[in-house]
């Protein structure tokens, strides 16, 4: 259902137990004067502080739904919280002055009760009114997690409860009439005190989950429930913090979690979205912020510890090579830098950057950083160069090599004056990457001898199966 659907149900439900209360409260006020019952009369008050929560809760549902603004930037959900936690003052209050009535009249205050029909008329019509309207309110609350429609459901249930002891109370006070039983008389106010236990236990129920929730109690287990679920989310090395709070019927979570340092931005954009997605299947429709932090991993080699060190300083490594001399170990490796950076700005970026990465890794005993420059401009090109001389002489250079099973699509670019080669070739799909590696540098060197006037060449490998298709 859409979000004007809900908001209407939901109006319409409050608005219901509105009229309700206006009708229970002013027949038992009534019934309450005439007889002399303090039973009833105390229905009557927790009535009319029925219809107090009842107007609460209807304006609690009108304003829980509205959107977030800048003013309440989570939203108004907090007011359904706020409603309970009014409804559970009003039921103590009424608790109050039912004890206090009765116990005047068990101990200090005779009063003359005079049931009448009618009496047990609106104390049955209560039950059924009530019973249709706790039924309606659950429902709905269930189906929208509505903290105030549930607890005036809640309320109401009880109510059933407390006016079915209302009703055995009369029927004492008869039969102690009938049967010249004096003391029965005293059941009507024991009567109104079992309906003060009612309303009590009542209150208890309500302040819990009210007080919770205005003071931002997680759910009884989920955070727990949470933390297990994330933490078999693929990439996510550990669970750092998960708070939860709830604003009516939304909650909001607040999850850190940690993962591998090496691991790209975009993967890390992939595996919160992974996280909030797991939250949510705990918390349905939860609004759900993961923070993520960086982490060395425990199967992390020493040539992640220097990418991780690079790419933390925003640079771009590749081609690194360590050696083992002598029980020390060496490091090369290739920088990129910006073209139009000086070579002064170049070495002291660099010399920073092996600094750094020989104090968070010890075991480097040397550094040796080949300075690259990254291009930042986009090359217009002269044109492709149509030549089948240079496309013959490529082929036979390629044929030499018999790890290359065919080179195709050979394209000559000219750029800048320079000549450019672009080139695929086909190799077995087992050959390790490292080995074709090693071919490509040998073929790109082979080619720049027999085609000096060529500048730069890019071979592109493909799997054998790949051209099968």
């Amino acid at each position: 259902m859409d979000v004007g659907g809900k908001q209407a149900e939901k109006k319409s439900v409050a608005l219901n137990s509105v009229y309700a209360a206006v009708a229970i409260t002013g027949m038992k006020v009534v019934v309450g004067v005439t007889t002399g019952s303090l039973g009833i009369l105390s229905e009557a008050a927790h009535s009319g502080l029925d219809l107090v929560a009842a107007a609460v809760t209807y304006f609690s549902v009108r304003v829980s739904d509205k959107p977030a603004d800048a003013d309440h930037q989570y939203g108004h959900g907090k007011v359904e919280n706020f409603s309970a936690f009014i409804e559970t003052g009003l039921l103590l209050l009424t608790c109050v002055w039912i004890v206090y009535e009765a116990t005047k009249r068990l101990f200090f205050r005779s009063v003359d009760i005079e049931p009448s029909v009618w009496a047990f008329v609106i104390m049955g019509t209560s039950i059924a009114v009530d019973a249709w309207r706790s039924r309606r309110l659950k429902r709905v609350a269930e189906k929208y997690d509505s903290q105030a429609l549930l607890a005036d459901a809640l309320h109401f249930s009880t109510d059933i409860w407390s006016s079915a002891v209302v009703i055995l109370g009369l029927i004492f006070v008869v039969a102690g009439r009938a049967y010249k039983i004096p003391w029965l008389a005293k059941a009507d106010p024991i009567a109104a005190l079992a309906v003060a236990c009612i309303v009590v236990y009542v209150s208890w129920q309500l302040a819990r989950q009210t007080i919770d929730a205005l003071l931002d109690g997680a759910p009884a287990g989920v955070r727990a429930q949470i933390i297990d679920q994330v933490s078999q989310v693929n990439g996510v090395l550990a669970v750092q913090r998960v708070r939860i709070r709830r604003g009516g019927s939304k909650y909001f979570a607040d999850v850190s979690v940690a993962m591998s340092r090496t691991v790209t931005f975009q993967k890390s954009e992939q595996v919160t979205n992974e996280v909030a997605i797991a939250v949510r299947e705990l918390l349905p429709g939860a609004d759900v912020v993961v923070n993520a932090t960086a982490r060395a991993g425990q199967q992390e080699s020493l040539f992640d510890k220097v990418r991780a060190v690079a790419t933390r300083n925003n640079l771009n490594v590749h081609d690194i090579n360590v050696q083992d001399v002598n029980g020390s170990l060496h490091v090369e490796q290739h920088v990129e830098l910006d073209e139009h950076m000086s070579l002064r700005e170049a070495h002291d970026r660099v010399t920073m950057l092996e600094r750094e990465m020989q104090m968070e890794i010890p075991e480097i005993s040397s550094i040796l950083t080949h300075i690259e420059s990254e291009l930042a401009t986009i090359e217009a090109t002269d044109g492709v160069v149509e030549s089948p001389g240079y496309q013959s002489r490529v082929q036979s250079v390629t044929e030499r090599f018999p790890e290359v099973i065919d080179a195709h699509d050979l394209i000559f670019t000219r750029v800048g004056g320079r000549l450019y080669l672009s080139l695929h070739c086909t190799m077995r799909d087992d050959l390790p990457l490292s080995r074709v590696h090693d071919v490509q540098t040998a073929v790109e060197g082979r080619i720049r001898q027999e085609l000096p006037e060529v500048f730069r060449v890019l071979i592109h490998p493909e799997p054998q199966t790949d051209n099968r298709r």
